[in-house]
């Protein structure tokens, strides 16, 4: 079966297209390298570097004739959502529209949605579940949730069926070592955590320790990538097989401080790893945790990876690789 994974030489879109190499799936990646690392291309996959915005990369992409469609190629950046709207509207919104409009065109009834726990926005009780109202407080949420709404329309007006998973955050690296493509410019704790530790930045801001949790700092709950990929192949069958759409959340369940995350780091490191203390971050919530019930029942999925020590063992032995 031949597959399409749009963003897929990003740190999440390789790690969907390493779990649907060791499937079986012949696969084509269409990704831009703008974030995209090529170390995280894989010689037994085809490649075609583009933006899907573009016609002429749509019509090449599906004369390879994908049965279903993986998408990633969003950018992801919250708070540079808030300050560049036009740049998520035009990539996010657009962008998207354009490749499930050629989808539809193509009878290609199957997407794999990469949306985001942003959906929800502040939360009103934890765990979130599915059931929680939808209220994004940034337009990267908005983005999501936005293209959400249209695949349940293009449910009912075209058959498309759908996966849309909304993620918390992700973390660690492909544990046989195949992935290796290190984040650019990152944004999120952990590769942050690893540059500091590396050298290559001189030390990291923490937003604040005086929450209301047991030492003072946000709670968040991480899923390691590798447990996250394999629930997107499962995702991908459950649709095709019930010929149904689905919404889950994706996460491990467990809340993890950022005191919690760097004192792992600093354990598996086995050094003390700069940082100073500021205020708090404008919307950051104290804590963020999943329910991931619904996915444990549909597909049978239970993370495998999630614990703090192999999020952070899996990604230093890349920043190692990586960086000697």
């Amino acid at each position: 079966m031949k597959v399409l994974v749009t963003g897929g030489a990003g740190y999440i879109g390789s790690h969907v297209v390493h779990e649907l190499n060791k499937n079986g799936y012949q696969v084509l990646v269409v990704d831009t390298l703008e974030k995209g690392d090529e170390a995280n291309l894989f010689s037994t996959n085809e490649f075609l570097q583009g933006d899907i915005g573009e016609d002429s990369i749509l019509e090449k992409a599906f004369a390879f004739a994908p049965e279903a469609v993986f998408h990633f190629a969003a950018w992801k950046g919250a708070g540079e959502s808030m300050q560049l709207p036009e740049k998520y509207s035009l990539n996010n919104l657009n962008g998207t529209m354009k490749l499930i409009s050629k989808m539809s065109q193509e009878s290609c009834r199957f997407m794999i949605f990469s949306s985001s726990a942003a959906v929800y926005g502040t939360p009103n009780y934890l765990p979130l579940d599915e059931n929680h109202t939808l209220q994004p407080i940034n337009y990267y949420g908005y983005t999501k949730l936005s293209v959400e709404e249209n695949l349940k329309w293009y449910e009912q007006l075209k058959g498309m069926r759908y996966a849309a998973l909304r993620y918390f955050n992700a973390a660690g690296y492909d544990p046989e070592g195949k992935v290796t493509g290190l984040e650019k410019t990152p944004a999120n704790l952990l590769p942050i955590i690893m540059e500091a530790a590396a050298g290559i930045r001189e030390g990291f801001q923490l937003f604040g320790d005086d929450y209301e949790t047991p030492d003072g700092t946000c709670i968040r709950d991480y899923i390691h990538v590798t447990d996250l990929a394999r629930a997107h192949v499962l995702s991908m069958k459950y649709i095709m097989e019930q010929n149904s759409s689905l919404i889950v959340n994706l996460g491990s369940e467990n809340g993890y401080s950022v005191k919690e995350i760097i004192d792992a780091a600093e354990k598996v490191i086995g050094n003390k790893i700069p940082h100073s203390v500021i205020g708090r971050r404008a919307g950051d919530p104290a804590e963020l945790r999943a329910s991931s019930a619904k996915a444990r029942e549909l597909l049978r999925w239970t993370p495998e990876y999630s614990d703090a020590e192999t999020i952070v063992r899996t990604t230093w032995e890349v920043y190692k690789k990586r960086l000697g």
